[in-house]
């Protein structure tokens, strides 16, 4: 290409990214159909419609509370919910909402003790099915844990997966930072009721900073010059990637401490309602899955459920990718959906 080519292709590339940016918040996500079951408080559970279900265990997808569930259902052909409704699966889903300042009280009792069980009785009501597949996603997969170990073989729970989810975090870095005697947890959750999810988006943003603040608009702008430019592809994920609801003040703090200052999961102290949470009651057919460049849970970070749970059927999965790309990035489609799905439909018959 000529130096004048490439001078008069500027103007163009420059209007295009602008345009990809700036009208990213009209991209469409979670579109998949669907249907509210039953609300209380922010937390919704939904069920998928779907007339091709062939497979007797239902499956209900848990997430993080910070960021919104709509991962799971990013965009048509990029949809985990899409998928797994191709494949037969009676699909699920408990959405958090967005909490306000009438949240600030709600702990992680609420979800693992309350929110969770109570998906999970309606699940299994609606579908006579005697357990469900409980699939968590990063505090989701902590939540869904914390649950199986609460419960044990009461849990309600057949298959449990567990995607990118902290048990120890010794390697991570936000044990360097929020771990500290220097980060006053319990100044930053008084503040207010609920800390602001921008504040958090933020936080997690200077991990990799360069990544996320000059690598992706650049590559944004290189595609467009080149003529290259997908914004079905980019838009859904930069729009879901600013969603960042709430995080309730007192879940915030029990979160920080417990998992993070104090390391109370794997050390065995940590107890809800007074109950205590015993890893090693888990005993459902487990599936681990981890993601070689995850920088928000390393591996290392989850690897120690593999050897405290009382499960026979344990699997670990170990695929390259990062915390979120892992499931939701261009190549899980191929490289890790089917993987799942079929280990699910192995462990979903009546």
């Amino acid at each position: 290409m000529s130096l004048l080519d490439r001078m008069t292709r500027l103007p163009a590339a420059a209007v295009e990214t602008a345009n990809i940016l700036l009208t990213t918040d009209d991209a469409t996500i979670g579109a998949t159909p669907r249907e509210v079951v039953w609300t209380h408080r922010k937390t919704t559970l939904y069920r998928y419609r779907s007339s091709e279900r062939r497979h007797a265990v239902p499956v209900l997808l848990v997430f993080a509370l910070i960021n919104r569930s709509d991962i799971f259902d990013l965009r048509p052909g990029g949809s985990f919910v899409e998928f797994l409704l191709e494949e037969g699966f009676d699909v699920w889903l408990l959405d958090w909402g967005v909490p306000d300042d009438e949240d600030g009280d709600t702990g992680l009792e609420y979800y693992v003790c309350d929110a969770i069980p109570w998906g999970i009785r309606e699940v299994r009501r609606r579908t006579g099915s005697d357990g469900v597949s409980l699939v968590g996603w990063c505090i989701g997969g902590a939540l869904c844990m914390m649950h199986a170990a609460l419960e044990g073989p009461d849990a309600g729970v057949r298959n449990l997966v567990l995607l990118t989810t902290p048990v120890e975090t010794g390697a991570s870095l936000y044990r360097r930072w929020v771990g500290i005697d220097a980060f006053d947890v319990d100044r930053v959750a008084s503040a207010a009721p609920v800390i602001e999810g921008r504040s958090i988006d933020f936080a997690n943003k200077l991990m990799k900073p360069v990544s996320n603040f000059w690598t992706t608009n650049r590559r944004v702008a290189q595609q467009a010059y080149e003529g290259t430019s997908n914004r079905d592809a980019f838009q859904p994920m930069a729009k879901w990637v600013a969603d960042n609801p709430p995080f309730p003040s007192r879940a915030f703090r029990e979160w920080i401490t417990w998992m993070y200052k104090e390391d109370r999961l794997i050390n065995g102290r940590l107890r809800l309602r007074g109950r205590p949470v015993d890893v090693g009651a888990i005993d459902q057919n487990l599936l681990v899955v981890t993601a070689g460049a995850d920088h928000i849970v390393p591996r290392r970070d989850t690897m120690p459920i593999l050897d405290l749970v009382s499960s026979e059927d344990v699997t670990h999965f170990d695929r390259p990718g990062g915390h979120i790309g892992l499931m939701a990035g261009s190549k899980a489609r191929r490289e890790l959906w089917p993987d799942l799905a079929a280990w699910l439909q192995q462990r979903s018959g009546r």
